[in-house]
């Protein structure tokens, strides 16, 4: 694949210490163990691509804050395959950053989807593996609740659903062969005890498995000022980055509504990030680490809408990559930052393949998940109509037994078909279709 722009991160070298390397073999698919050691660390071809071109050191015209610049050239990861850089399983830490800056610079974004259930996890893991590529998992606070079940109105339900369901792709995503990402989605203010929760549970897990139970939170602070947004990112990535954390920040917001969150009718101008404001974001959290991503608004919105109602500007992205790339003195065609597109449901190919070309590296799918799943169901309702009408009795015979077609796991299953489908679809639109073939 051919990359849309040059780089500016710095080519991670997996870390090779002992547990790391054990780490490394658990989440690695049986059938992919034999070629382990390109993965414990990076395969000669890639550490020889690995060249830094350039590193300045230079100072904000708008701020004391120094912050160092490194660019890495194109070629560093371009055209190199995923498998060589990656290994499957739960992605965290160096993986993770490799899987990041992979797409990146080869132009493609890896689809997140919101997961309520084990068998919503399973269609994702499912259409991962049918599309050699690679997946994120994520769970909202609503989710975590549903995961833990929703007679349960303990505060720290959300918390222990989320860690139920991340424990589970850490048991079962090495069966599917691609690398996985775990992360989870808008946090709020008034959230952050979830969040915290979550948290806790991952310093617990790295400190018996030298991991994060995680490889990504998000924290939502667009409602408050941005002062506040950032003091509060910049203490939680100080924390992130012991455990190999990375942050989704958000900045501006974005419209619509989804698990409880409701901006349908925000300001107009709230949803659409300044080049100055996303380089106050770069200035904040990169002189603590490079393991952050931005969701900057550019019209996007949660949900599905009529065609004209969304106003996308993905130009906006390219824009603040030009403006923070000349402000640190680096080349006009760097992306210094990993940009996150949320509200991807509804999105045209060419408005999604254009926030690509900007730098977006994961888009949220979630609405059109969730449809495709209930379409799932409404198909297979339709199918069989005159089977579910009873435990006993069909077109076949007065006596006839149903239980075979109102077992939940045969309609189930249909919905889990129709979503590999869907995101089957996302990854054309992604462009990310077997680049972990």
């Amino acid at each position: 694949m051919a990359a849309r722009a040059a780089s500016s991160s710095v080519c991670l070298k997996a870390n090779t210490s002992g547990h790391v390397a054990r780490r490394n073999v658990r989440s690695v698919a049986p059938a992919a163990r034999s070629g382990l050691s390109s993965v414990v660390s990076l395969s000669s071809r890639v550490e020889r691509a690995c060249k830094i071109s350039s590193a300045a050191t230079t100072t904000s015209r708008s701020s004391a804050v120094s912050v160092t610049a490194t660019v890495a050239t194109p070629e560093t990861l371009v055209g190199v395959p995923l498998k060589e850089v990656v290994p499957a399983g739960v992605v965290t830490g160096k993986d993770l950053m490799n899987l990041l800056e992979h797409a990146k610079q080869n132009g493609y974004a890896i689809p997140a989807v919101n997961c309520t259930s084990s068998s919503v996890i399973n269609a994702c893991l499912e259409a991962a593996a049918k599309a050699k590529s690679p997946m994120m998992i994520q769970f909202s606070n609503g989710g975590g609740s549903f995961m833990t079940g929703k007679s349960i109105t303990d505060p720290e339900a959300s918390a222990k659903g989320c860690v139920a369901g991340a424990l589970m792709v850490r048991e079962i995503a090495e069966f599917y062969g691609v690398p996985v990402i775990l992360h989870s989605d808008h946090c709020s203010k008034k959230l952050l005890p979830w969040f915290d929760g979550m948290l806790e549970a991952n310093e617990k897990y790295y400190e018996q498995n030298g991991v994060p139970l995680f490889s990504s939170h998000m924290l939502d602070l667009s409602e408050e000022p941005i002062e506040e947004n950032l003091e509060i990112c910049k203490e939680y990535l100080e924390r992130f980055s012991k455990i190999d954390l990375l942050l989704e920040m958000e900045l501006g917001i974005t419209g619509g509504e989804e698990d409880g969150v409701d901006n349908t009718d925000v300001d107009k101008s709230e949803l659409y990030s300044k080049p100055e404001e996303i380089y106050e974001v770069y200035k904040a959290l990169s002189p603590i680490s490079s393991a952050y991503t931005v969701a900057a608004a550019f019209g996007n919105v949660h949900g599905v809408y009529k065609p004209g109602n969304v106003e996308l500007t993905p130009s906006i992205l390219g824009n603040a990559q030009k403006y923070i790339s000349k402000e640190v003195g680096l080349p006009e065609e760097s992306k210094p930052i990993y940009f996150v597109f949320h509200g991807g449901s509804g999105s045209s190919r060419e408005e999604i393949r254009e926030a690509i070309g900007y730098g977006v590296i994961k888009m949220n799918i979630d609405t059109d998940t969730q449809w495709s799943y209930w379409e799932g169901v409404k198909e297979f309702e339709a199918e069989k109509h005159d089977y579910l009408q009873g435990q006993i009795g069909n077109p076949e015979g007065d006596d006839k037994p149903n239980k075979k077609y109102y077992d939940p796991r045969a309609w189930m299953r249909q919905a889990e078909i129709k979503t590999v489908e869907r995101l089957q679809v996302a990854y054309e639109d992604l462009n990310a279709m077997n680049v972990y073939a």
